[in-house]
């Protein structure tokens, strides 16, 4: 093990270097197992013990395989309680093609700053059976350590999308759904089995300007509606409720 190579490893735990270098991680041995044949391998930092335990590499993977002691690894985890095995992966290439929208439903998240909110919808997403989830550029990072991780390995399943979301939304449609407190409430709503999904930030919901791009604007109600309860939901949650719905009225048909 090298000071670079430490170096380098400990950098991801930034979104600034992982864009830079084209790489993320994820670690522990259920994350690890999960994503291994997903994602393209530049480097796993496992304990002896692991890699004699776990025989979960493609045979021209094992080239790529540095074994070292537990305590370099956890110089280099992001993991207040760090495991035995790391992986460094290359970020997959995202072409989004607008076109999907026309065909499945995909999620897009306006301003979800918290990574373990996004890894909590990735996961959702992959629960449900959506397999596209576009960000806006301020959303908190898919590949960062924490979202990875609570992701529960649904990362290697779900295509993620980060960019202008206002510009990926117009190409996508009028088929835009969105969760507002004005909305009309989702169960007598008309709902579809294709188009978008849109959900906004913690604290300010969908921006004014992603909202304009709305045609259908919904409301998860409270129950019952006069009762005094909490301010909001998690958006965690509001997306598990949101796409437990549509999949409902799928379902019923």
């Amino acid at each position: 093990m090298t000071a670079s190579l430490r170096k380098f490893v400990i950098s991801l735990s930034s979104a600034k270097h992982r864009r830079e270098e084209g790489a993320f991680i994820a670690e522990g041995t259920k994350c690890v197992c999960d994503t291994i044949d997903a994602f393209s391998l530049r480097y796993l930092f496992a304990t002896q013990r692991w890699v004699d335990g776990h025989p979960v590499l493609k045979p021209g993977d094992m080239s790529k395989v540095i074994v070292t002691g537990k305590g370099e690894i956890e110089r280099m985890s992001s993991l207040s309680t760090p495991s035995e095995v790391l992986a460094v992966y290359d970020l997959p290439a995202m072409d989004f093609n607008p076109s999907i929208a026309s065909n499945e439903l995909v999620v897009a998240l306006d301003g979800v700053q918290d990574p373990g909110n996004v890894g909590t919808i990735i996961r959702a997403a992959d629960w449900f059976g959506v397999r596209h989830i576009l960000l806006s550029e301020d959303c908190a990072d898919a590949f960062s350590p924490k979202t990875v991780m609570a992701t529960m390995g649904a990362i290697s399943r779900v295509r993620i999308w980060r960019g202008n979301l206002h510009d990926m939304l117009k190409e996508c449609g009028n088929n835009i759904f969105g969760t507002f407190l004005d909305g009309e409430s989702i169960y007598r709503s008309s709902l579809a089995s294709t188009g978008v999904i849109v959900m906004g930030s913690e604290g300010n919901g969908i921006s004014g300007r992603i909202g304009s791009l709305v045609s259908k604007r919904i409301l998860i109600p409270s129950y019952p509606a006069d009762a005094s309860t909490s301010e909001s939901l998690n958006v965690g949650m509001a997306t598990s409720i949101v796409l437990a719905e549509f999949r409902r009225r799928q379902i019923m048909k």
